[in-house]
């Protein structure tokens, strides 16, 4: 059984908006762009929040292979923690969501999550992300192999103290099954308030 037959459309979000009746872009003309990009700004105004919070929640009830917590509570707990000293929003959605991709993209969530918060957030956050899980490694005792002083590559560079911090206090630690961590709720309008921004370039490191 497939999930649509085959002339099912999904419904539009408004229902004053138009379908474009084509079959494939290539039979898209400009009339058409302009019809889309009329509907898509309000579009992505209401939902994009809203669907990278699912991302995230949808991950609350996951089982886990060994840490006490999951990869939900463990980004709660890190935006938790930012929130209480004193960082200002952007930092603590970057914290809710650094490891939005340590499951479905182990080896590169780093680069997941810059990718996934790039155009919203500052250099030196969106950096911090990219590398973020090599700086940890100076963190980590006792792993076969592990280079621990990878960071020490970018010793020097005007993020490299920041990402250290960042690792530091909101990310090796933040694996506490008894911390006070807040409730999601409490990071919703934030995560809103972010992805309201005006994207600019992602940052080509």
């Amino acid at each position: 059984m497939t999930e649509h037959t085959a002339s099912a459309q999904s419904p539009l979000k408004d229902p004053g908006w138009s379908y474009i009746d084509k079959p494939a872009l290539d039979d898209y003309r400009a009339e058409d762009w302009i019809v889309l990009n009329r509907q898509r700004g309000p579009y992505m105004a209401e939902e994009q929040a809203g669907q990278a919070l699912r991302m995230l929640t949808d991950a609350k009830d996951n089982a886990t292979f060994g840490y006490r917590i999951n990869n939900y509570l463990h980004g709660l707990q890190s935006a938790t923690m930012a929130m209480r000293d004193g960082h200002n929003e952007e930092t603590i959605v970057v914290a809710l969501f650094h490891d939005i991709g340590f499951i479905t993209c182990p080896d590169m969530h780093g680069e997941f999550a810059a990718a996934f918060l790039g155009s919203y957030i500052s250099d030196a956050n969106h950096w911090m992300l990219m590398r973020h899980a090599i700086f940890q490694q100076v963190h980590i005792q006792g792993y076969p192999g592990l280079e621990r002083d990878a960071r020490e590559r970018w010793r020097g560079h005007p993020h490299f103290e920041w990402t250290a911090e960042f690792v530091a206090k909101y990310d090796q630690n933040a694996i506490q099954p008894d911390y006070d961590t807040a409730p999601i709720e409490q990071f919703v309008p934030m995560v809103q308030r972010i992805f309201a921004r005006t994207p600019n370039p992602i940052p080509i490191d």
